[in-house]
């Protein structure tokens, strides 16, 4: 069977014990090994204030990793715009385009990735779906005449034409992503409970007349967290790494990545875990192989982007061969 491209989505994850620049490294190790291994994308995701993730000068990450390779397409997945001035992000991506060509992808989202009182201090601005869409619209003005419709140019965003991506977990997302013509991905790595509405809402609203619009028809990325071990047994193991930290993100006890243990006590916020974590392939290659293909059949995907975490970056990076070797 034919199946869609693989991603990679990484948001730097810090394992306790290590520190910030041992997880940039192995970040940039995973992007070596995706673009010799044939993934299609790898983004990386806006966060701040947090103790798991590293991935907060989003632009920055994309820069370091369109500079070491030369095929992979580097972007965000996302950059929360309401966190920024547009104008910034266009002349971000544009000087991107500018220095590494056309590789670079823009995903947007309206979620702060962060808490409120971080947010004051980004001066977040408005989220609603209108300031997104006309935020959307004055990018693409940028990036293609240069010019915005309140007469403000950008020389180094003018042609650039960067394709700008709708994220989102809910029908509200995918609804704004669709209306406005553009390709789609859904964060059902972590916010599953939507997935299958949310793919309907954005196919049946997408629409080819909004000015934003830049495809014929619908693109929709489905987002999977991804495990793969030699066995069924390891990959479970391993993967409670990945469950710890959503524990945490459910409880408000965030820390670092912490070592995978076999003995988690099925609590409340275990069960809330699991309820985040619907949308998984963890196993051994047979068994991915098969969830995946079921996942794709289900959703009829035209993409999947995994997020793989393992206390070990040698762990992930076995994931990621695995999983390379068994879909491509």
């Amino acid at each position: 069977m034919t199946r869609p491209p693989l991603s990679v989505l990484d948001l730097v994850p810090v394992s306790a014990g290590s520190d910030v620049r041992a997880a940039l490294e192995a970040t940039y190790a995973a992007v070596r090994l995706a673009e010799e291994s044939g993934y299609h994308r790898y983004w990386f995701a806006e966060h701040h204030n947090s103790p798991t993730f590293a991935s907060s000068a989003t632009s920055l990450l994309i820069e370091h990793a369109l500079a070491m390779t030369s095929t992979l397409r580097i972007g965000s997945g996302g950059v929360m715009l309401p966190n920024h001035a547009p104008l910034t992000i266009a002349e971000q991506f544009g000087t991107l385009v500018q220095l590494h060509g056309d590789r670079v992808d823009l995903g947007l989202g309206r979620a702060p990735g962060t808490d409120p009182m971080t947010a004051r201090l980004l001066r977040r601005g408005a989220s609603d779906a209108q300031s997104f869409a006309d935020q959307i619209f004055e990018l693409q003005a940028w990036f293609g005449s240069g010019d915005s419709p309140r007469g403000v140019s950008s020389i180094v965003a003018a042609g650039t034409e960067v394709p700008i991506w709708v994220l989102g977990s809910t029908v509200n997302g995918a609804s704004i992503a669709g209306q406005l013509g553009l390709p789609f991905a859904v964060a059902s790595h972590f916010a599953p409970d939507e997935l299958y509405e949310a793919l309907s809402v954005y196919r049946h609203a997408f629409s080819t007349e909004s000015p934003t619009a830049r495809r014929e028809t619908p693109y929709a990325m489905v987002g999977v967290s991804v495990l793969v071990a030699d066995t069924d047994a390891e990959a479970e193991f391993q993967y409670s790494t990945h469950v710890q930290m959503s524990i945490g993100n459910a409880t408000g006890e965030r820390q670092p990545l912490q070592p995978p243990r076999a003995d988690l006590p099925h609590d409340a916020g275990w069960r809330a875990a699991q309820g985040m974590l619907t949308c998984r392939a963890v196993g051994s290659p047979a068994t991915v192989r098969r969830v995946l293909d079921e996942l794709v059949a289900a959703t009829a995907a035209d993409e999947l982007i995994v997020v793989s975490y393992a206390h070990d970056p040698q762990v992930r990076l076995r994931s990621l061969q695995l999983l390379s070797e068994l879909w491509m």
